[in-house]
């Protein structure tokens, strides 16, 4: 770890609050403290930075952007195909425990644009719809015509996308959640009543949780100065996600400091923002056959009414434990998913 890091850890300024102890209102003080005094002395990127080089990296030239995919291999050549995509605020450290699961597939995992291990993004306009294309593209490169998307978070969405544009080569979706974006055009009057019970408690949601997607969404340039150039401010904002979003003790202390440090070594939380940024636009319906799974400590789970009014469901999947970053908290279940995924594809 770079001096110049360990330097600003230590020199942090403690900001407290009336509040610094209710987790209910963000990251508790004496946490991040003991992040903090952790990251500063004692976590080793090294061993993790060494342990990530080693994934089979490739570099996809997809017209103007180059896409970074780690890209494992079967030993069979007609293996089917997997393709694996992250959201936010993780990379594709989210599936680095599914990897392993699927050595009997193909298996590609995008770095996707904007994002920690991605080539640097510079210029607007990366929306997920382009993502979805440049994803393609890649996947083209790569000699791939017909695969299986997992995904959820932007994920999901770029895999929504992909597979309505490219109903011939998407065989099936596993998703462990519906785009957002739909509930903003949905027709409620032709909804069950369950599915606008859940719009309702969406709604609700985005009123007390959902603040960090309006100022990511409108304001990335101030957030990105307050998060990019203090070590402490971006791992309270990560942090805080992860734990809150996830089954309690997902992570231990130097799988969080992990996580946070790819975004501030690559210097990408501003540009992680690009998908917020950016307009998007949704396919009304995919007839893509689909396998959602669902899981307790995710942040907003559908009920199956309300995944249908947009997807071909035809398996849902209620597990036991788990929450946003599944492949990562539960990812025997995530590749069980996968695999029935794979089997509705043919």
């Amino acid at each position: 770890m770079s001096d110049e890091l360990q330097e600003r850890l230590r020199r942090t300024r403690r900001v407290t609050t009336p509040w610094s102890e209710d987790r209910t209102r963000g990251i508790g003080g004496t946490h991040l403290d003991e992040l903090l005094e952790r990251w500063a002395d004692g976590y080793d990127w090294g061993v993790h930075e060494r342990r990530i080089d080693e994934f089979p990296w490739e570099t996809v030239q997809t017209g103007d952007v180059d896409l970074r995919v780690i890209h494992q291999r079967s030993a069979d050549p007609g293996a089917p195909v997997v393709v694996l995509l992250h959201g936010w605020p993780d990379s594709v450290l989210r599936f680095e425990r599914v990897l392993p699961l699927l050595a009997d597939l193909h298996v590609v995992v995008p770095a996707l644009p904007g994002f920690p291990f991605a080539a640097p993004l510079t210029m607007p306009g990366m929306s997920v719809n382009r993502i979805a294309g440049i994803v393609a593209a890649a996947l083209d490169q790569l000699g791939y015509s017909r695969y299986t998307l997992s995904g959820g978070d932007v994920g999901g969405t770029v895999a929504e996308i992909l597979a309505a544009e490219h109903p011939d080569r998407v065989a099936a979706l596993h998703l462990t959640n519906v785009a957002p974006l739909h509930a903003l055009t949905v027709d409620r009057s032709k909804l069950a009543p369950d599915a606008v019970a859940y719009l309702d408690r969406s709604a609700q949601w985005f009123r007390t949780e959902g603040g960090y997607i309006a100022e990511q969404s409108t304001r990335p340039n101030t957030l990105a100065v307050a998060l990019g150039d203090s070590p402490a401010g971006l791992a309270a904002w990560i942090v805080e996600k992860l734990e809150s979003w996830s089954d309690e003790s997902a992570f231990t202390v130097d799988e969080l400091l992990t996580w946070v440090n790819a975004y501030w070594v690559s210097g990408t939380i501003g540009t992680s923002f690009a998908t917020y940024v950016e307009p998007v636009t949704l396919p009304d319906r995919i007839d893509t056959p689909t396998v959602l799974s669902v899981f307790p400590r995710d942040i907003k789970p559908e009920p199956r009414s309300y995944a249908e009014a947009f997807l071909n469901i035809c398996e849902y999947v209620n597990h036991q434990a788990g929450g946003h970053f599944a492949a990562w908290e539960q990812p025997e279940a995530y590749a069980e998913d996968i695999r029935r995924a794979v089997k509705l594809g043919g």
